[in-house]
């Protein structure tokens, strides 16, 4: 993977869930669904960092997977877990992925924070995804940012 150019993307979840039709999971167990996930992938490299709002690192060959392609295979993966732990009559949370592209310079120079150039995602499972992006207003907020440095997949479970 060293040969090409990688690109970094931390992800966060955001569990806006109460109705408890799926158990919220854990840093450790959120991050095991991606490494798991993404095991096969040999371009592909994902971790558990040590964050406190970040919690799983994933290096990716930006030649061979756009942010958007990698956002839309995340949602894919965390979809799939949850088929995986419920009963196919119980209805599953929407997932919503929403990433942009760091432009500022970073608060915490630690390695394990997000960094000018890098990706922060939030993944996002969520009862009504057009109720969430109200709620934290998306469109004003990603008004007067470049195209190409945001990113939003969205992921209806149900009906």
């Amino acid at each position: 993977m060293s040969s090409l150019p990688q690109q970094r993307m931390l992800l966060s979840h955001n569990f806006n869930v109460s109705d408890n039709s799926v158990p919220e999971l854990s840093r450790e167990q959120f991050a095991t669904i991606f490494i798991e996930g993404f095991s096969d992938e040999e371009n592909i490299k994902c971790r558990l960092v040590d964050n406190p709002h970040w919690i799983l690192e994933i290096l990716f060959s930006i030649d061979e997977l756009s942010p958007q392609l990698l956002g839309d295979r995340c949602a894919k993966i965390l979809a799939q877990k949850r088929r995986e732990q419920l009963s196919c009559e119980q209805p599953l949370p929407d997932i919503l992925v929403l990433g942009g592209m760091k432009t500022t310079l970073a608060i915490n120079p630690a390695p394990e924070s997000l960094q000018p150039g890098q990706w922060g995602v939030d993944v996002v499972e969520t009862p009504s995804i057009k109720q969430f992006l109200q709620a934290i207003a998306w469109e004003a907020t990603i008004a007067q940012k470049p195209a190409d440095s945001i990113f939003k997949v969205e992921l209806v479970q149900w009906g």
